[in-house]
């Protein structure tokens, strides 16, 4: 029997472009420049929470965690070519568990299910009977619930392609929990590429004919995370129309022009030229906080260009592409300083923006809208690119 050196078999399984475990608690797995390393983030609720470090062969760096399938990290680089950390969150699971984190509910990172944005008065009618649910902000439901899928320990597992690493996340919601109807069974797939792409899969299935509006909730600051407010930060939406809300932020059910409006993103405009003008929309939102009708074919499944979002002083961008109807640019009206991120930094008002791909808010609610119910028998699916560079 021979034996080799650790680092003599190390050295050759790299070249080989095959994987190799590491103890502690710990594995790393190498295929062309793309890893996959797993840590301990913590415990809750009794559950250990794992946190996932996913590196393409540029570099590029996202952590995301089985607590909510949270992003907590991304760094890309910027256009000198130093990498950054774009993306608002905490270094432990304990930063979103902790008492005012719950309070300001701010969704960092996470999956939002079972169903994304709002739903007004907390109930809608699925095939005649009513459906009531929480009513977690103000009158409305906002992102699932009380106990919403950005607040559940997911299972994962991991995915190594030849120029992508991913996670899967599966979670099975019971028929009631938080008052939807049927048992949905998600997976939602993270996949980065080796073209500085984060892609997001969503599938879901139910026994029983239930709604789903599924999306992701990262804060960008294109700037670096903490580095004060995206005022400055440029945004194009392809879309001529909107749907303006009511004083609760609920959707009112028309379809507005964005011609002639703050709401008008067809080419890039900075986030503050607008933000603060006097329009109603603008006082009920505190800001920006809607959604835009994307043009794109009725009914179309086709991966297009939903967004993008540039910002002039790092150089660093990125596009959004999904097969959703509508996206939510959110620009961080509601953040206040009270949460002190992982650089050390106060997240204070508007430090960070979202922007969610998602059916209309309130569906349910709105037959005009594109439907959001889903039945035994078909599978709820989504996808959605976030993909980086620089200029």
């Amino acid at each position: 029997m021979f034996t080799f050196k650790r680092s003599v078999l190390m050295a050759a399984v790299t070249a080989a472009g095959l994987c190799m475990c590491t103890g502690g608690g710990k594995t790393a797995e190498t295929k062309k420049g793309l890893t996959i390393e797993k840590a301990p983030f913590g415990t809750v609720d009794g559950k250990e929470v794992d946190l996932y470090t996913l590196t393409n062969a540029k570099g590029m760096e996202m952590k995301v965690t089985t607590y909510g399938g949270t992003v907590t990290s991304l760094k890309v680089p910027d256009k000198n070519g130093q990498m950054g950390d774009i993306v608002l969150g905490f270094n432990d699971v304990s930063g979103y568990t902790s008492p005012a984190y719950l309070k300001a509910n701010p969704y960092f990172g996470a999956i939002i299910g079972r169903y994304g944005n709002r739903i007004g008065g907390a109930k809608f009618k699925l095939d005649g009977k009513e459906c009531v649910l929480a009513k977690n902000n103000g009158p409305n439901n906002l992102h699932g619930g009380v106990k919403g899928f950005d607040k559940l320990v997911w299972e994962a597992r991991e995915i190594k392609g030849e120029t992508s690493v991913g996670i899967a996340f599966t979670h099975v919601s019971k028929d009631g929990e938080e008052g939807f109807p049927g048992t949905l069974t998600t997976t939602v797939t993270y996949t980065l590429t080796n073209d500085n792409e984060i892609k997001i899969d969503y599938t879901a299935t139910t026994d029983k004919t239930t709604i789903c509006n599924l999306t992701h909730h990262s804060y960008f600051n294109l700037s670096g995370e903490g580095s004060g407010d995206i005022l400055g930060h440029e945004i194009m939406i392809k879309a001529s129309k909107y749907t303006p809300v009511d004083a609760t932020l609920i959707t009112t059910g028309e379809l507005k022009d964005v011609a002639g409006t703050p709401f008008d993103f067809r080419t890039p405009t900075a986030i503050g030229t607008h933000v603060n003008d006097s329009n109603q929309q603008l006082v009920y939102g505190k800001g920006f906080d809607h959604n835009w009708v994307l043009d794109r074919p009725a009914g179309s499944k086709e991966l297009l260009l939903a967004a993008t979002a540039y910002d002039p002083k790092s150089g660093r961008a990125f596009d959004v592409l999904t097969t959703e109807p509508g996206i939510q640019l959110y620009v961080g009206n509601f953040l206040d300083g009270s949460l002190v991120g992982k650089s050390g930094k106060p997240y204070a008002f508007r430090n960070g923006f979202c922007l969610e791909t998602q059916h209309y808010p309130d569906s349910p609610n709105k037959p005009s809208f594109p439907s959001t119910t889903l039945k035994p028998g078909e599978t709820y699916k989504s996808t959605t690119v976030y993909k980086f560079y620089t200029k």
